[in-house]
């Protein structure tokens, strides 16, 4: 398969040296840092059972002990193979309703996803999967990148729900953010992205 292109946007590198804020209230911390771009997935509510998410976070707490930072690579590599690439393995398997697979209510959550690009943040890929969204995005100005999740997630969910006839939650309310660390980084998560579409 052909390299896919590099991604169409200039990209400010994680800075070490700047401080970073940790956001908690959730099982996962999130890092934020002014300018960065980030590499987001969120998940509808039914999309995983219950104990298999519990098992996920009791072994990657356990993991994390056992592991404190500064890692090398063969560590970082083992964290990647153990946790978000399993967990992205269990969401691709489609599990629960799958709603979004249907093309109107994909095309709901697309449409709320490009609103306020240009403005809010600057959006420069995403895929709408049958359970879960990918986004790759750079927070402009004064929005946070929570901000602009809950956003999606809560306008997204209403339209949802009102196509369906249904109340309560559409989506998971924890998700998965990180921090792109430099251009190569980015064409990653890009290709990444461009291979699920």
């Amino acid at each position: 398969m052909p390299a896919a292109p590099s991604p169409q946007f200039p990209i400010q590198d994680f800075d070490p040296q700047e401080g970073l804020k940790l956001q908690t209230g959730g099982q996962l911390p999130h890092w934020r840092q002014n300018g960065a771009t980030y590499f987001v997935t969120w998940r509808t509510a039914d999309s995983l059972p219950k104990k298999r998410v519990e098992q996920w976070v009791s072994e990657r707490t356990a993991w994390l002990r056992s592991h404190p930072e500064p890692w090398d690579h063969a560590t970082v590599e083992e964290y990647y193979r153990l946790f978000p690439d399993r967990w992205e393995k269990w969401l691709d398997e489609s599990e629960g309703e799958a709603l979004l697979a249907r093309p109107d209510l994909r095309e709901i959550v697309e449409n709320v996803l490009v609103h306020d690009d240009g403005t809010n943040y600057r959006l420069h890929e995403f895929i709408v999967m049958p359970n879960h969204v990918h986004v790759l995005v750079t927070p402009l100005d004064e929005h946070p990148l929570s901000d602009i999740l809950q956003e999606w997630k809560l306008i997204s969910a209403h339209r949802i729900n009102e196509v369906l006839n249904r109340r309560g939650a559409f989506w998971q309310k924890e998700s998965f953010d990180h921090i792109v660390r430099n251009a190569e980084s980015a064409e990653r998560f890009a290709r990444y992205i461009q291979r699920n579409a």
